[in-house]
C-alpha cells in the first residue's frame, strides 16, 4: 500500500482590456489571451497569465459574478459549511490585471480565432483557452430531464448554487426514518470520488440529525476511487446506515419517475425513495461539442504537452471538458493543467520551446467531522507525447486502519488545500 505524500508536498503542488481586442492588441501586449469560464481552469488560467506573462493581455468570460466550487459543496450538503463557504467573486482577477465579461460565450470561430458572445459581442484572439466545464446528459436516465432535477436534485453543476442548497434542504425536510437515494453514473465523469464523500456527509447529517434514516447508493459501477477507505470510514462511522449496491448486483439505474421519487434499476428493481440524488452521466459543455472539438466520447482529445484540442489549432482545453488520459477529472488537474496550456500558449506567441511538461492531482475527501482520506498521483507525457502517464511510485493513497490523528489531520490538510487553490485561482 502506497502511503500519501507529506503536507508540504502536497502544499507546494498547489502553489505552483479592450472588449473586442484585436490579435495584436497595442506595443506592450505581444497577444489577447482569450478565456472562456471561470472556474477551476479558466480562473487559474487567467489569473496565473497575468501573473507569470505579463506582455498577455487576458480576458476572462463567464456568465456568473460569483462562482460556487463543487468541491466543498458535499460539506453544504451535509450542513457542516454554509453557501458562502464556498462562493467567491472575480475582484482579485481584476485587480491583477485580468478583463473580465459576464456574459456567454456562444459561439467559437476557430478559422478566423474568434467567439461570440450573446451579448452581442465578438472577441478575436491569438489563442483560447476554453475551459466550458460540463454538459448532464439529460434523458441518457429514462425520465431524467432538466425539469426532473427540481425533484430530483442532481447537485452536480453548482452554477449559483440552487441545486445544492435544493439537496440540502430536501433532507432537512424529510421525516426520520426516509430514506435517501443516489444514483450514480459510470465513468468518466466530473470527480470520481465525489459520490462517496456526498454519501459520507449525508450520512454525517443523518446520523446527527435523523438517525432512523438509511442511505440507498445505487451505481452503475462496481468499484469507485478511494473505495477501501470509504468503506473503511462507513463500517466505522456509519455502521448500518448505508447501502452501496454496485452494477453486478443490479445497481445501476436506468429510468426515474420524478414524481414518486422512484429509481428504476437495470433488471426492473423499483426503489421508492424519501430523497433522490440524480447524478446523470456527463460530456463536454455543449460549446465544445459545437465548435467540433469533441469525439464520440464526447469529450475533448487534446495534445498531452499543450492542451491543445486534436481538431483546431490555438485553442487549448482544459478542465473537465478535455479526455486527460488516466488523469481524473479533478479540481487540482483542472488547476495545474491549466498553468501548462497557458505557458504553452504563451511559448508559441513568442516562438520558443514548449516548457516541459508535469501535472499534480491532490484529492481530499471529507468522511466525517474532522476525518478526512486523500489520494495524490502526479503524471507526465510519455517520451513519444503522444499520451499522459502516471509517474510511478510518484503518488500515494492514506494509510488504511484506524488511525483518529492522521484522520484529523488529513481533514485539516484537506481545509488548507481548499483555501490555497482558491486563492490561486482567484488572486
Amino acid at each position: 500500500m502506497r502511503t500519501a505524500l507529506p503536507r508540504r508536498a502536497l502544499l507546494a503542488a498547489a502553489a505552483l482590456a479592450p472588449l473586442s481586442a484585436p490579435r495584436r492588441a497595442s506595443a506592450q501586449t505581444q497577444g489577447h489571451l482569450l478565456v472562456i469560464g471561470g472556474g477551476f481552469g479558466g480562473a487559474t488560467a487567467a489569473g496565473f497569465a497575468r501573473k507569470r506573462y505579463p506582455w498577455l493581455q487576458v480576458t476572462l468570460v463567464e456568465p456568473r459574478t460569483r462562482f460556487v466550487t463543487c468541491p466543498y459543496g458535499n460539506l453544504v450538503i451535509g450542513g457542516l459549511r454554509q453557501i458562502g463557504d464556498i462562493t467567491h467573486g472575480y475582484d482579485g482577477l481584476r485587480a491583477r490585471g485580468v478583463t473580465v465579461l459576464h456574459d456567454w460565450a456562444t459561439g467559437i470561430d476557430a478559422a478566423s480565432r474568434q467567439v461570440r458572445l450573446a451579448g452581442g459581442q465578438t472577441l478575436s484572439y491569438d489563442k483560447l483557452i476554453l475551459s466550458p466545464g460540463i454538459a448532464l446528459r439529460y434523458g441518457a436516465v429514462e425520465g431524467y430531464d432538466e425539469a426532473a432535477s427540481e425533484r430530483m436534485p442532481h447537485a452536480w453543476v453548482p452554477g449559483d448554487g440552487a441545486q445544492t442548497l435544493l439537496l440540502r434542504r430536501m433532507l432537512e425536510e424529510m421525516p426520520d426514518g426516509g430514506v435517501v437515494g443516489l444514483a450514480i453514473p459510470a465513468n468518466p465523469f466530473r470527480c470520481p470520488p465525489g459520490p462517496y464523500e456526498r454519501i459520507s456527509m449525508i450520512a454525517s447529517y443523518l446520523k446527527r440529525q435523523k438517525p432512523r434514516s438509511k442511505i440507498l447508493a445505487l451505481d452503475a459501477k462496481d468499484a469507485f476511487s478511494k473505495q477501501p477507505l470509504f468503506q473503511d470510514a462507513w463500517n466505522e462511522l456509519y455502521p448500518g446506515i448505508i447501502e452501496w449496491v454496485p452494477a453486478n448486483r443490479d445497481g445501476r439505474v436506468v429510468r426515474v419517475d420524478p414524481r414518486e421519487r422512484v429509481l428504476e434499476t437495470e433488471f426492473g428493481e423499483k426503489h421508492r425513495v424519501a430523497v433522490a440524488n440524480v447524478i446523470p452521466p456527463q460530456s463536454a459543455a455543449r460549446i465544445a461539442t459545437e465548435a467540433g472539438l469533441t469525439d464520440n466520447t464526447g469529450w475533448v482529445p487534446v495534445n498531452p504537452r499543450t492542451f491543445e484540442a486534436r481538431a483546431a489549432q490555438h485553442i487549448h482545453v482544459v478542465g473537465d471538458a478535455n479526455i486527460p488520459g488516466p488523469m481524473p477529472k479533478s479540481g487540482y488537474v483542472a488547476n495545474t493543467t491549466a498553468k501548462q496550456a497557458v505557458a504553452a500558449a504563451a511559448a508559441a506567441l513568442r516562438g520558443e520551446p514548449v516548457p516541459e511538461a508535469v501535472y499534480y492531482n491532490t484529492c481530499y475527501s471529507h468522511v466525517g467531522e474532522g476525518y478526512g482520506i486523500s489520494v495524490v498521483n502526479i503524471y507526465r507525457p510519455n517520451t513519444e507525447g503522444t499520451a499522459i502517464a502516471e509517474v510511478p511510485n510518484a503518488g500515494g493513497v492514506s494509510p488504511r486502519g484506524q488511525n483518529p490523528e492522521q484522520r484529523r489531520l488529513e481533514a485539516i490538510y484537506a481545509d488548507a488545500w481548499y483555501e490555497s487553490i482558491t486563492k490561486d485561482m482567484f488572486a
